[in-house]
């Protein structure tokens, strides 16, 4: 079974939300965030990215840096420019990007559970990115960044969220970068009890997006001993069907001392080539490859689509099987410094533009994993490679915080 719980958030005055909410604290820098909060007391990213409202250069890790969050933090709440809900409840966070709308329920998983494997995971995490989340959720005595988990959808589920989400939003605002957020509480005991029951048919969650919150959740939960709130972690749960997974591009340095010849060479052993002006993949096993100012359509043979384990017949898998380890040298994608990853979302004419500029020799643009894959995977027990999956649109912070 799975355990959801209803909490007691702490939430932005609809009237600040806009202002407060940020893009999470890992996917920009520190000079991006400190562009971005400027002129904005209010910016979350004062708190999730503190090092901006001190001395340019200071080590991200120092003390000073969490201490600052934590100042900031604690200021908001003193404003009541965030406020605690009086009593616990779930939420409903929809997102809506384009033409792509999601609605998920935020509430707190549970961090037994994800030690035991009943919330799956797909990625391998890091143990510095791991201490930093665990010195962040402890000096600020709370979770500040959602979780993404996914589930196998549940049509009484969907209903009811279509129910409560029929009437209008108690937040609503459009970010900067034109991504509509509305929240609507769940308070109603029936409600609640519902989706806990629900919840606890399923026999799993999948993580898609927050490896380091949730590692870094569950080893306070053990230094705790699940005291206080620490025995949840904070999560918004999308069904699987609302899901949105983007590309995660590649750019390789150099050709490792190949000529553009040997390259496209290489490349003919393992795909069906053919010159194209549409860059982006249309189908599982389908590439395109960027060089010389030329998009190269690259289909996998046949030969190399078949027996093989779910992992291994990912596109990410097969290029780096076939590819980037045999022809370009590449062989561990995690910490080669000639191989760098571009999200979907900044499109391939970002592609095109890095590799024009000269900063990079080549560039694959890929097809994006399904979700189905995902969970199969995780299912499996399986970890993914690295940089496999780019979901969009991004949870804001500072939408719900949980207090420990």
């Amino acid at each position: 079974m799975a355990t959801v719980a209803p909490f007691a958030a702490l939430r932005p005055d609809p009237k600040l939300a806009a202002q407060v909410c940020e893009l999470p604290y890992d996917v920009m820098s520190s000079e991006e965030a400190k562009v971005m909060a400027a002129g904005n007391p209010l910016s979350f990213l004062r708190v999730s990215k503190p090092e901006i409202d001190l001395a340019e250069g200071i080590d991200l890790y120092s003390d000073a840096v969490y201490q600052k969050g934590r100042g900031n933090f604690l200021k908001l709440i003193a404003d009541g420019v965030l406020r605690r809900d009086p009593s616990p409840q779930f939420h409903l966070y929809r997102q809506v990007m384009g033409g792509h709308s999601q609605i998920g329920l935020v509430g707190l998983a549970s961090c037994q559970e994800y030690l035991e494997n009943i919330v799956k995971k797909h990625e391998l995490t890091r143990p510095d990115k791991e201490d930093d989340r665990v010195r962040h959720i402890e000096t600020l005595n709370a979770q500040t960044g959602p979780v993404f988990l996914t589930y196998k959808s549940v049509p009484e589920i969907d209903a009811l969220v279509s129910r409560i989400t029929a009437a209008g939003p108690e937040i609503d605002f459009t970010a900067p970068d034109g991504v509509r957020h509305s929240s609507w509480p769940v308070s109603e005991s029936a409600d609640i009890d519902f989706l806990v029951a629900e919840f606890a048919k399923m026999p799993a969650l999948y993580i898609a997006d927050g490896h380091h919150r949730s590692a870094a959740a569950g080893r306070i939960y053990q230094n705790r001993k699940g005291a206080g709130g620490s025995a949840g972690f904070l999560t918004v749960i999308f069904p699987h069907d609302q899901m949105n997974i983007l590309a995660y591009n590649r750019v390789l340095k150099d050709f490792n001392g190949h000529s553009t010849a040997e390259i496209l060479s290489a490349l003919a052993r393992v795909f069906e080539i053919t010159e194209i002006a549409d860059p982006v993949p249309n189908a599982k096993h389908q590439l395109a490859f960027y060089m010389d100012g030329k998009w190269h359509s690259l289909t996998f043979k046949p030969e190399f689509t078949s027996g093989r384990s779910a992992i291994d017949l990912l596109d990410v898998s097969l290029l780096q099987t076939e590819i980037l380890a045999p022809v370009f040298d590449i062989q561990d994608p995690r910490t080669s410094k000639r191989i760098s990853f571009v999200g979907g979302i900044r499109g391939t004419a970002e592609l095109e533009k890095i590799v024009d500029s000269g900063e990079f020799a080549c560039a694959f643009s890929m097809f994006p994993t399904g979700i189905e894959d995902l969970m199969d995977i995780a299912d499996a027990g399986g970890i993914m490679p690295p940089k496999s999956t780019w979901f969009e649109p991004k949870l804001r912070d500072a939408m719900f915080s949980h207090l420990l």
